[in-house]
């Protein structure tokens, strides 16, 4: 697991920066050229299970900032593999709990493991969090589906339906 931190997070509350304590991600320079899944809002494509042996031969990196300032990011100039967008969660940590997107670091990275089938590792890294295991509980019935997938467009047909769901419900 690799990161670009910018350095725009409070460090007591940055997730990557926690991770990265408990040894579990590393940062990366921003000139680095990382091969695997690249969570990124500026991707075309959602992550989905198809991505799996791209994730366990080559990793997931993450973009550490804020989401305040997230036009200031130089998106065009992280060079990665293999772009992606995480579908519809919801945050369950302390400063965006219940927001959809707004996820941290640590749930943007475990959501991807979960999703490739990396279920062990999702619980390892969130469990180095008070709240993590509120992101599983709450995103549960989600990542379950979003794990059934076989390709990016299923994972989205997916996220679609249940926004279209819950829209219908109010």
């Amino acid at each position: 697991l690799s990161m670009w931190d910018f350095g725009q997070c409070d460090s007591k509350k940055c997730t990557g920066r926690k991770l990265e304590r408990l040894g579990y991600i590393k940062s990366i320079n921003l000139t680095h050229k990382f091969k695997g899944i690249v969570l990124t809002p500026s991707a075309k494509q959602s992550i989905s299970p198809a991505d799996k042996d791209i994730v366990q031969q080559l990793g997931v990196s993450v973009v550490d900032c804020s989401w305040a300032k997230l036009d200031t990011i130089p998106f065009g100039k992280m060079r990665g593999g293999h772009d992606r967008l995480l579908p519809f969660l919801i945050a369950a940590n302390p400063v965006n709990y219940g927001k959809p997107f707004k996820l941290t670091c640590v749930e943007a990275v475990a959501a991807c493991l979960f999703i490739t089938g990396f279920i062990q590792e999702g619980h390892q890294i969130l469990g180095g969090f008070k709240w993590g295991s509120s992101f599983y509980k709450v995103n549960r019935d989600l990542l379950e589906q979003y794990q059934k997938c076989t390709s990016s467009q299923e994972v989205v047909n997916v996220q679609n339906e249940f926004i279209k769901k819950c829209e219908e419900e109010q």
